[in-house]
């Protein structure tokens, strides 16, 4: 099995590493060197994150970048700052293809204004929806109980900022796994730009509820980039 370069699986600072722990655990027990940045700290600007994630990845080990959701759109920044020899967006916002990324497309930013009190300030991303919408999410209590522990409250201002978004990202090996069709228009980018791409039936926080289908699936399309196969 190759196992390098390491994989770096990325969290949305909206919801933090907890997400991500139980498709890690199945990667290592399969023999993957794998790095889960720690949990998020405070955000407040997108350079906020682009420091926490550029402080936890190593800057003398080649690694392939897997992030989920939010933290599709640092790709490219982290990209032109460290050894990144490939990308797997999961159920991922993708950089843009121009200098800066917005955190927010106008009609979700709206969607947020709604819900920010009077200093400006959004609830945890849980307290986003229904409670009824995030029953089939997390796979179990206690992996609920960590992603709530996990999550910090942003100020709606972090989603009227851009990320930067360098261009060197697109020439690197790239991937999209996607879960159902929330982000349908990202995949379909995706496969439009030759990219491998795969679709499991599922909510955004699938690596909950299904960590060996989506651990299969994720090393089913780093054998389909070439260098990185299984």
């Amino acid at each position: 099995m190759v196992t390098e370069p390491r994989l770096v699986l990325l969290a949305s600072p909206l919801l933090g590493p907890a997400v991500w722990a139980p498709v890690a655990a199945v990667l290592r027990a399969r023999g993957w060197s794998v790095l889960v940045p720690p949990a998020y700290r405070s955000v407040s600007t997108p350079e906020d994150v682009l420091a926490h994630l550029l402080g936890s990845i190593p800057t003398d080990t080649p690694v392939v970048l897997v992030p989920h959701s939010n933290a599709g759109l640092y790709a490219a920044a982290l990209a032109a700052e460290r050894d990144v020899r490939g990308i797997v967006f999961v159920d991922a916002g993708l950089p843009a293809e121009v200098a800066t990324t917005p955190t927010a497309p106008p009609q979700f930013r709206a969607f947020l204004a709604g819900l920010a009190d009077e200093r400006g300030v959004l609830p945890v991303w849980t307290q986003w929806w229904a409670d009824d919408d995030l029953s089939a999410l997390f796979g179990s209590p206690e992996r609920r109980a960590a992603v709530v522990a996990d999550q910090l409250r942003l100020p709606l201002r972090y989603f009227d900022a851009e990320v930067p978004s360098p261009p060197g990202w697109r020439d690197l090996p790239a991937a999209y796994l996607a879960f159902g069709d929330s982000y349908a228009a990202e995949r379909d980018r995706a496969v439009e730009a030759g990219w491998p791409a795969a679709t499991l039936v599922g909510e955004h926080l699938h690596p909950l509820v299904d960590p060996d289908g989506v651990t299969d699936e994720l090393l089913g399309l780093l054998g389909r980039l070439g260098p990185f196969g299984t």
